[in-house]
């Protein structure tokens, strides 16, 4: 089975877009990936902007000793890429979730769209903007949290309130994936998590989180 292939009749997902979006999208190539399948490897030189359709995808960096850090999630509506643009090496990796099908965009291409539709450039700016904040606050909290702060931050940026009162993590996310996200070892997120359902403040059900109460500040 192939890992990647063109798409033949799909049913059109381009109507799920905003409208910025979509005017954009349905000029790229529309494409199908394989869950685990790396669409962008860091370092290496590209100029595609792909926008997700469907699915969901890691971006992450690894370091030297080979460590993964994972920087975001994103999925449909979202695109990806935008910040090789400039010719310079991809910044990060990216890798599927889940089976995905994105419409792929050259620089060339989005080129021709910015001058036909030169609002979208805004589009584009803001978004840089608000990636570079995300990641310069990823960064401080790496730097000024320990690996416990780190992950109550976490999860309280991902708990949805409920109707009985307590929060749930939706998102599947293994200890492993918590630990790329955190910056730190998989024994590490998986000794903090026990200790919290010993404590009764978090209830893993299946594939979701259940926090029960607050997470105390300090552990």
């Amino acid at each position: 089975m192939p890992n990647v292939h063109a798409s033949a009749n799909p049913p059109d997902p381009f109507n799920l877009l905003p409208e910025p979006l979509r005017r954009l999208a349905v000029r790229g190539e529309l494409r199908r990936f394989r869950k685990g399948f790396t669409l962008i490897h860091e370092g290496e030189q590209g100029d595609t902007l792909y926008i997700i359709l469907s699915g969901r995808v890691r971006v992450f960096g690894t370091g030297d000793s080979g460590r993964e850090i994972t920087y975001g999630t994103y999925g449909a509506g979202e695109y990806i890429g935008e910040i090789s643009l400039d010719g310079g090496p991809r910044s990060a990796s990216v890798t599927t979730l889940e089976p995905a099908v994105c419409a792929l965009v050259t620089r060339h291409t989005l080129l021709q769209h910015i001058a036909e539709h030169p609002e979208f450039a805004f589009d584009l700016l803001a978004k840089v903007i608000r990636r570079v904040r995300v990641a310069t606050l990823s960064t401080k909290q790496l730097a000024l949290n320990d690996v416990y702060g780190r992950l109550v931050l976490l999860v309280n940026s991902l708990a949805e309130p409920q109707a009985d009162g307590t929060r749930r993590v939706t998102e599947r996310l293994t200890h492993q994936e918590m630990a790329n996200r955190l910056g730190c070892s998989r024994e590490m997120v998986s000794r903090l998590m026990k200790d919290l359902e010993h404590g009764g403040y978090v209830s893993s059900t299946g594939p979701t989180l259940a926090v029960l109460r607050p997470l105390p500040a300090r552990w």
